[in-house]
């Protein structure tokens, strides 16, 4: 059994003769996910985070004897041992059928032995690359990037280095806040890097993936806190490290990581944001409160401290629609027309003080989208005209 407290998941034994449960784990430190007996097995798969990326043991749950399972290129998650030929029963030589998932490769179930996590030595059950023109090479390494927030905190995200000349460098925020991005394929962020541009995909406090304490921690500030600090610190890094050039360096995201992307426009200096392309991202947190979906009131108030009766100030200086004025970079507004979510409202209402403070900007509608783009030619349209939008954006500033 799971049993999920204030700060952490518990897995334990629950005995159904006396009611009592022995504690397996209870670990503040570990970001248990999930916990399960596969069909065949003795051993319990313990499923976790760690820094992003799914990492698993194996426990004995009679003597809690827990075996981790040695570290890879992505992320693997044994699903049931496979049994032996001998049709026995028996389960042979430790071949295990499991998920597996990366950045250069698509979700796959695999044939392995977990003595020995090669993924060179994985057979595929789905025959994936031989449904697809592509190649493992075709796409980029998703890296480890980590660096210090202003406060100390460390923060982690994934960087894409193009294998072309670099025409600059583009920040992408994941939505949520409460989700986070693994290593897996990210066609935008791949499309990207493919264009040559360098990528920088952040995990900001607030994110899921690197334990409750950091996923909390967003709560201190609200939305507009120090996670931004987090994504201004991440490029800042960037250009520490000779990976992103001032200038040449733009931001998007979609829900949260276009709200994040207002942010940036509004607030950083325009060496550290040149661009920006906000995706159904949020403008006016109060605009939004009360044009949302009423199921997701609760969870502003939550982030905000209450409704925007109860804390108008905290409403009024996280919204990016009242620091338009500082916009000195270059601004594309993309939105869902029938998105429920961030309404096409935080469009209209921006665009009227953007016009009246004389700022530029362009706007990509489309009438067939809730929240996000999501069909298949809508993504082939954004993704070119972003691809256009922050290569001519970053190619003016020489």
């Amino acid at each position: 059994v799971q049993v999920e407290t204030n700060t952490h998941r518990r897995v334990g034994i629950w005995s159904l003769d006396d009611d009592e449960i022995r504690w397996l784990l209870d670990d503040p430190e570990r970001d248990i996910e999930d916990a399960f007996m596969p069909y065949g097995s003795q051993q319990a798969v313990i499923w976790q985070h760690w820094q992003g990326r799914v990492r698993c043991s194996l426990m004995k749950v009679d003597t809690g004897k827990e075996t981790l399972l040695s570290d890879i290129p992505g992320n693997l998650i044994p699903l049931a041992p496979i049994p032996s030929s001998k049709g026995s029963g028996e389960r042979g030589e430790g071949a295990w059928l499991a998920f597996y998932y990366a950045s250069r490769q698509p979700a796959d179930l695999v044939r392995c032995s977990l003595a020995d996590l090669r993924p060179e030595n994985f057979t595929s059950l789905t025959g994936i690359w031989q449904r697809t023109p592509l190649s493992p090479k075709k796409f980029i390494q998703a890296e480890d990037f980590r660096w210090l927030s202003a406060d100390g905190l460390q923060i982690h995200g994934w960087l894409y280095r193009t294998q072309k000349d670099t025409r600059g460098t583009v920040i992408y925020i994941h939505g949520g806040p409460t989700w986070h991005s693994p290593d897996w394929i990210n066609a935008e962020l791949q499309f990207f890097a493919a264009q040559g541009f360098n990528v920088l995909d952040i995990n900001y406090r607030g994110s899921t993936g690197y334990g409750l304490p950091f996923r909390v921690a967003i709560l201190e500030d609200g939305w507009g806190g120090r996670e931004q600090d987090d994504i201004r610190a991440g490029i800042e890094a960037l250009i520490a490290a000779g990976i992103a050039q001032p200038g040449k360096i733009g931001i998007t995201g979609t829900s949260y990581g276009g709200y994040s992307s207002w942010w940036a426009i509004t607030h950083f200096p325009p060496e550290l944001v040149a661009a920006a392309a906000p995706i159904c991202g949020m403008t006016d947190l109060i605009v939004d409160y009360e044009t949302t979906r009423p199921d997701l009131r609760p969870y502003s108030e939550e982030m905000m401290g209450g409704n925007p009766s109860q804390a108008p100030k905290r409403y009024f200086e996280r919204s990016p629609i009242h620091f338009v004025q500082n916009i000195h970079g270059k601004l594309l507004i993309i939105q869902g027309a029938q998105d429920p979510n961030v309404t096409p409202k935080n469009v209209s209402e921006v665009v009227e003080k953007l016009d009246a403070a004389a700022i530029a900007y362009e706007i990509l509608s489309f009438e067939d989208e809730g929240h996000g783009i999501a069909k298949t030619e809508n993504q082939r349209t954004l993704y070119l005209r972003l691809n256009e939008f922050f290569g001519d954006a970053f190619l003016a500033k020489g």
